[in-house]
């Protein structure tokens, strides 16, 4: 028979193992929708933005799991530094995956009043690099959570950089259209969306910093 504490050990491995699983399935679902949303908003496609509510519920369910395990195995095992650092950032990590599956969702609902098509082609320009931008912003978030890489923080906050400029940008440009004013505050929030969505990003990259190198 195996040493009962090393039996322990082994077990608890394994579910730091299902923790790290279901956090890759969470910020595939999130990656997914951020580039989704972008597309159901430019085409106006209601049935993409009906799919992204039934995904956001799907990354409601995972939150509440990683939540609820990752809390269970800090209070009922006694981990090192390392799976310290990495349980204590899950339960930061999650919460904000679980937001940013919101915001996509809420950018995707703006498909359904044809927003889009109401917009000059600049501020649909403005829409389509913020939404670009956004996309490969939670590739690289879920590329650096899967390969624990640490040096991913400085790429996406030049990236957030280039997201906030491109806000900073479309505002503008709001300003100076010819746009019907309700269409406008409406346009004005999906970009503050798609900002929050950077910052989340990045948010996420400092974490898995913090798991790689402790600081």
């Amino acid at each position: 028979m195996s040493d009962p504490p090393l039996e322990l050990r082994r077990r608890f491995h394994k579910q730091l193992e299902t923790i790290h699983g279901k956090v890759v399935m969470l910020f595939a679902l999130v990656t997914e929708g951020v580039a989704a949303a972008t597309d159901a908003l430019l085409a106006g496609d209601t049935d993409a933005a009906r799919a992204l509510t039934n995904q956001d519920a799907q990354i409601d369910e995972l939150e509440v799991d990683l939540e609820q395990v990752a809390e269970h195995e800090l209070l009922t095992q006694t981990p090192m530094a390392g799976d310290m650092r990495f349980l204590v950032s899950v339960l930061r990590i999650v919460p904000e995956l679980e937001r940013s599956g919101d915001l996509a969702e809420h950018i995707a609902q703006r498909a359904a009043t044809g927003l889009a098509m109401r917009l000059t082609p600049a501020v649909r320009g403005d829409l389509e690099q913020m939404g670009g931008i956004c996309s490969s912003l939670w590739r690289r978030a879920a590329d650096a959570w899967a390969e624990r890489d640490g040096e991913a923080f400085a790429d996406l906050d030049a990236a957030d950089d280039q997201l906030d400029d491109l806000h900073d940008h479309l505002i503008e440009e709001l300003g100076r259209s010819d746009i019907a004013l309700p269409d406008a505050l409406q346009t004005a929030l999906v970009a503050r969306f798609y900002e929050r969505l950077g910052d989340h990003a990045v948010h996420i990259a400092e974490r898995i910093r913090y798991i790689v190198g402790g600081s």
